[in-house]
């Protein structure tokens, strides 16, 4: 084992938080795919904010830079939360590839529809994912703190899925 992967799993001792540690490796581990939803989802998306073409090129490449700026905020949050429950966050693509639910996508020439498609697929994906986890968290783990911080993270995507999908109407 790296000792990158031992850090991953390693477990800080002195975590007394009312939830016992195996609830706590499921309420980590669900976290962990989630930071990994949310780095490819915002690979992509700076990945279509520089390639993308055709008539809606200013709108869309400012819309997909918003979308990524929000995307980083909420990156550091859920490693902070990993930290917070007594795990240490992944931090290399490598990890992020192998927790990742999400799939990595081209560029597809600067087709705005096709990227549009895509981002709005992923949204919806990382809503279901959420919504989840957010029922394991409480009901398996009795992580309240973690479900408000999911449910919340959910409302934010639900949010940025609409805004994909009025681009498409």
């Amino acid at each position: 084992m790296s000792l990158e992967n031992k850090q991953l799993t390693h477990e800080k001792v002195d975590v007394n938080i009312g939830i016992e540690t195996g609830q706590r490796g499921q309420v980590a581990q669900a976290l962990k795919q989630l930071l990994a939803d949310e780095h490819i989802l915002y690979i992509k998306l700076r990945n279509y904010h520089w390639n993308v073409t055709g008539i809606h090129f200013q709108q869309l490449h400012a819309f997909f830079e918003e979308q990524y700026t929000a995307l980083a905020e909420h990156i550091d949050d859920i490693a902070e939360r990993i930290r917070s429950i007594g795990y240490f966050a992944p931090g290399s693509m490598e990890a992020f590839r192998q927790h990742a639910r999400l799939e990595e996508t081209g560029h597809f020439n600067g087709n705005a529809e096709q990227m549009l498609k895509n981002l709005l697929a992923d949204h919806e994906a990382i809503i279901q994912f959420l919504r989840n986890d957010q029922e394991m968290v409480m009901e398996e783990c009795n992580d309240a703190g973690t479900q408000d911080f999911l449910i919340a993270l959910m409302e934010v995507h639900e949010k940025m899925a609409w805004m994909v999908r009025a681009h498409l109407a």
